[in-house]
């Protein structure tokens, strides 16, 4: 009787990778990528500032003593003091929460509503489409500065809503172009057309197959304009159309610290330099997010 050598046990096969999603593969792109760290790490201590500016802050902003108007940095104020005698770091803690506020808001608003119309324009086509077209040229063709000038000089609200409205008014066609078109290519897409021919009815095809692969472009968008929304915000509130007192903001400070520029320039540093920083960042964010989302750039 020989011998027979024992047949090697056969491993398991190993279980088949799942292929990355478009999202997972993103969000692991994102949180390699330093810029979108460094932005994301400024916009949440932004949104803290907002949030909580006592945190930062015990003053009041609104608290103004005229004896000290225009005076230097000094401890306790190292910012200094405005023209109405105002400590410009406790008015720049609190004005963070306007300034974002409005962009949020706006960019919530423009992407939900432009989304919705051009998603809807894009993926019935006919006589909607074209309506929606002719519609987003006139809007485009209104110049923003000029329309807010004509439109918020009639509002006497202190609020931020109707900042926030007539952004959003403006705003909305840009998402609808974008979400347009992003609709039109994805519903060309084989298994789109699979689900069509499988009997899928429109609104079935339209929220499960269509509008999660159209996405993208509209949150890209979406995140590059908020930090333009906020740029846009202060723009007119120093133009005087935007938010007005008592509602503390960054372009209100502004405006009232460009006529002292040479007498006082710590009264326009702080507020210019925590505007500026805002912006960037969103901008750095959206950018970072398109990098990661568009396959083209990979």
């Amino acid at each position: 009787m020989t011998d027979t050598a024992a047949a090697p046990a056969l491993a398991p096969p190993a279980p088949e990778a799942r292929p990355r999603s478009l999202w997972s593969d993103a969000r692991r792109r994102l949180l390699r990528d330093p810029v979108f760290l460094a932005s994301a790490l400024l916009i949440a201590f932004l949104l803290f500032t907002a949030a909580f500016p006592a945190a930062l802050t015990s003053g009041d902003p609104l608290s103004c003593d005229l004896a000290l108007s225009q005076e230097g940095p000094r401890p306790g104020a190292p910012f200094g003091y405005d023209t109405q005698g105002c400590d410009v770091f406790t008015r720049t803690v609190h004005g963070a929460r306007a300034s974002i506020t409005v962009g949020l808001c706006a960019t919530l608003g423009a992407a939900l509503l432009g989304g919705a119309l051009g998603g809807l324009a894009g993926f019935f086509g006919g006589w909607w489409d074209a309506l929606l077209s002719r519609t987003a040229d006139v809007f485009f063709g209104i110049p923003v500065i000029l329309g807010g000038l004509v439109l918020l000089s009639v509002v006497t609200s202190s609020t931020v809503w109707p900042v926030v409205g007539f952004i959003v008014l403006l705003g909305w066609p840009q998402v609808a172009r974008i979400a347009r078109g992003a609709v039109l290519a994805t519903a060309q897409a084989d298994y789109v057309q699979a689900a069509r021919s499988l009997g899928a009815g429109h609104l079935r095809t339209l929220l499960r197959h269509v509008a999660p692969n159209a996405l993208a472009p509209v949150i890209v968008v979406a995140t590059i304009a908020l930090g333009t929304y906020i740029a846009l915000e202060a723009t007119l509130s120093f133009l005087g159309v935007g938010l007005r007192p008592p509602t503390v903001s960054w372009g209100i400070d502004i405006s009232d610290a460009a006529p002292q520029i040479r007498n006082a320039p710590h009264m326009l540093l702080a507020p210019a330099a925590a505007l500026s920083l805002t912006v960037l960042a969103f901008i750095m964010l959206g950018d970072a997010v398109r990098d990661a989302l568009d396959p083209k750039l990979r």
